[in-house]
C-alpha cells in the first residue's frame, strides 16, 4: 500500500453531507460511515482535523429570506456546525480514535473554545480535532473556514468533501457535457467561477499556497484513498 502524500491535513465536510441521503437533519448511519473514515485515516499515521458546515441544519442566507438580518443568521448556522461537531465527535469516539471539538464561538459548557496553541497539542497528542462555528464571524463560509484553519494548524492540503468526484465546469447532475478537471491552479477556479467552494476560501488557498483536493466522500475509504493519492479527485493547487 501506498504511504500517505500528506501527513496533516483538514477535511471539510459539508452538512449536507452529514445530512445523508436527504440532506438535511443529521443522518446517523452515514455519520457513523464518516467517523470510521476518519479512524482509519488517523491509523495511517495521519494528523486530521475536521471543518463541519451546518447546511443541514440552517443556512444563514435562507434564513435572511425570513426576516432575519444576515448577520444573526450566520450565528444561527454556526451555532447549527458545533451541533454536527458534538454529533460526528461521538461517533469517532465510538470508532476507538481520540477526538475534540473546538469552537469559535465561546460555550465552556458545551465544548472547548477554539485556541490555536491548545488545537496544534490536540494534534500533537493524536486527536482528531473538530473545529465548529466556523470563522466566529458572519459573512464567512465554512469553506473558508477550513482554508483558515489549515493554515493555522500548518497543514498539507484541506481535503473537500463533496457529492461529485472533483471539479466540473458546471453541474454534472443537470450538464451531462460539464468537463472535469483533474487538475487547477486557485487563479483558473477563481476566474472561471468554479463554485465547490466559495472565492474567498480560493483566494486565501491561493495567498497560503495550499492545495485542495475536492473529490467525492460517497462510497468507504474515500478519505483514505486520496490520502495515499489514488482516489478519483481534482487537485487545486498551483
Amino acid at each position: 500500500m501506498a504511504d500517505p502524500v500528506y501527513r496533516r491535513v483538514i477535511v471539510k465536510l459539508s452538512g449536507e453531507a452529514l445530512g445523508g441521503p436527504e440532506g438535511f437533519s443529521i443522518h446517523q448511519p452515514t455519520i457513523e460511515r464518516f467517523a470510521k473514515d476518519l479512524a482509519a485515516a488517523r491509523k495511517l499515521g495521519v494528523t486530521l482535523g475536521v471543518v463541519v458546515g451546518g447546511g443541514n441544519i440552517l443556512r444563514g442566507t435562507e434564513i435572511e429570506m425570513h426576516g432575519v438580518s444576515r448577520a444573526t443568521g450566520d450565528a444561527m448556522g454556526m451555532l447549527g456546525t458545533v451541533v454536527n461537531a458534538l454529533v460526528l465527535e461521538a461517533a469517532i469516539e465510538r470508532s476507538g480514535s481520540p477526538a475534540r471539538t473546538m469552537s469559535a464561538l465561546t460555550m465552556p459548557q458545551v465544548c472547548e473554545t477554539y485556541e490555536r496553541q491548545r488545537a496544534l497539542r490536540h494534534l500533537e497528542d493524536g486527536k482528531i480535532v473538530i473545529f465548529a462555528g466556523g470563522t466566529g464571524n458572519p459573512f464567512f463560509t465554512t469553506d473558508t473556514t477550513a482554508v483558515l484553519r489549515a493554515g493555522e494548524m500548518g497543514c498539507q492540503a484541506v481535503l473537500k468533501a463533496t457529492n461529485v468526484d472533483g471539479v466540473y465546469s458546471a453541474d454534472p447532475k443537470r450538464d451531462p457535457k460539464a468537463k472535469r478537471y483533474d487538475k487547477l491552479s486557485h487563479q483558473e477556479a477563481i476566474a472561471r467561477d468554479l463554485r465547490v467552494m466559495d472565492a474567498t476560501a480560493f483566494a486565501l488557498a491561493r495567498e497560503n499556497r495550499m492545495p485542495i483536493i475536492v473529490f467525492s466522500i460517497a462510497e468507504p475509504g474515500a478519505i483514505e484513498a486520496v490520502l495515499r493519492g489514488k482516489g478519483r479527485a481534482t487537485i487545486v493547487g498551483e
